[in-house]
């Protein structure tokens, strides 16, 4: 029979001697109570849909009290009413992939085609900062808010990071698209935080210094290394994982397959004295397929972290990464009088904008520029009031003196 629930009444139900008991609700069709062996009191709502019986746990009393589930049930059946189905609906979103599934796709699915550095570096921003903050979350639930929430959290102690944060959450909520977890990215439009390019190389002093501690240390296979960056301006990832596939010592040329190159693409390029020299020596000490073994057996070399803080101490070398030494190579180049595009195209880039970032000069032939011109007008400043110089025989006198 079906009676107006009440708190009070729902607390004096006796409990069946085994198994549960329904009292439905006289207010709400479909609408009950259910009381099992063991005192738990449910909220629960039936009905029917496609020619299916349903039923519905809207939930446990007194944590759900007689008013409000009541409530929930008028809403429950007018949807019903009306064909929908509010348990599937209910099971289709507790099914819905949470981030943390969609982390596990993207690792499982995407981060194999990018390169081994950056996918360490994904992996790292995943597991302490995606994850233990938005893991549990739905897919469908996050919103910009919450991944600005987290770049502002992440900005307070590294600014750079929080932007890689987002960029990654970024291009995993693209894929999420794709895969048709949700209709839009929340991570876009949120403002990032601005980034100072590095401008730092290596002066001809500190190169030198440099050089003498690379060839004392004792381990020569991470200067050897470091003598191949010096010599190629190649990215520390594309020298470590290296073979000895990849190298033509009678041509003189180091092909890089795109799988290693941070522009996707072969790059070939021509291999100095030095370096095929570097390269042969190498080759008569080293067993197996890399230039630069690892401790695993068949495995490169993977980290030059301890050995370069320790050259560069040594050096009295400072705020100066690996990664500075491709700055230096370009530097060098530049201040050689080569162009933008041959340096691009040395570097391997594909956007002269990127190449111009590294395209900077040493400071000797910017001070040799500036008293050329200096030495000009100081020539003209002794001459007569009215004469007329020419600047040609101005040079020879000012050569002359020199």
């Amino acid at each position: 029979m079906a009676t107006r629930l009440t708190d009070k009444i729902v607390t004096r139900l006796p409990c069946p001697d085994r198994g549960s008991r329904i009292t439905f609700d006289s207010v709400v069709p479909g609408h009950g109570v259910r009381v099992t062996a063991n005192g738990s009191r449910s909220f629960i709502f039936d009905y029917r849909v496609g020619g299916r019986q349903r039923r519905l746990t809207i939930g446990k009393f007194p944590a759900y009290s007689t008013t409000a589930a009541r409530e929930e049930a008028k809403t429950l059946y007018r949807r019903s009413a009306v064909g929908e189905d509010p348990m599937a609906e209910r099971h289709a979103e507790r099914r819905a992939p949470t981030v943390a599934d969609l982390c596990d796709r993207y690792i499982e699915e995407h981060l194999p085609t990018k390169r081994r550095s950056s996918q360490a570096e994904d992996r790292s921003t995943i597991d302490t900062i995606v994850l233990p903050r938005l893991g549990k979350v739905k897919v469908a639930n996050v919103t910009h808010a919450d991944i600005d929430a987290l770049h502002r959290e992440i900005s307070r102690r590294a600014p750079y990071r929080a932007n890689r944060a987002v960029a990654l959450t970024s291009k995993m909520f693209s894929l999420a698209i794709r895969w048709g977890y949700r209709p839009d990215n929340p991570a876009r439009g949120v403002q990032r935080n601005p980034e100072t390019k590095r401008n730092r190389y290596l002066t001809a002093e500190e190169l030198g210094r440099l050089i003498a501690e690379l060839n004392v240390h004792p381990d020569q296979q991470a200067a050897d290394a470091v003598r191949m960056l010096l010599f190629t301006g190649a990215r520390k990832s594309e020298v470590l994982s290296a073979t000895w596939t990849q190298f033509d010592l009678a041509q003189g040329v180091w092909t890089k397959p795109g799988a290693t190159t941070k522009q996707k693409t072969d790059h070939r390029v021509p291999l100095s004295a030095p370096t095929r020299k570097l390269l042969v020596d190498l080759q008569e000490r080293t067993e197996g397929p890399h230039l630069f073994p690892g401790r695993v057996l068949g495995k490169p070399r993977v980290e030059l972290k301890k050995f370069w803080a320790q050259v560069c101490e040594a050096a009295d070398i400072h705020g100066c990464r690996i990664h500075d030494l491709r700055h230096t190579y370009a530097s060098i180049l530049a201040s050689s009088g080569l162009s933008l595009p041959v340096i691009g195209a040395l570097l391997g880039h594909t956007q002269p904008g990127t190449t111009a970032r590294y395209a900077h000069l040493f400071d000797d032939p910017l001070r040799a520029a500036t008293e050329r011109v200096a030495s000009f007008v100081a020539a003209s400043g002794e001459a007569r009031e009215g004469e007329v110089i020419d600047l040609k025989t101005a040079k020879s006198k000012k050569e002359a003196r020199v």
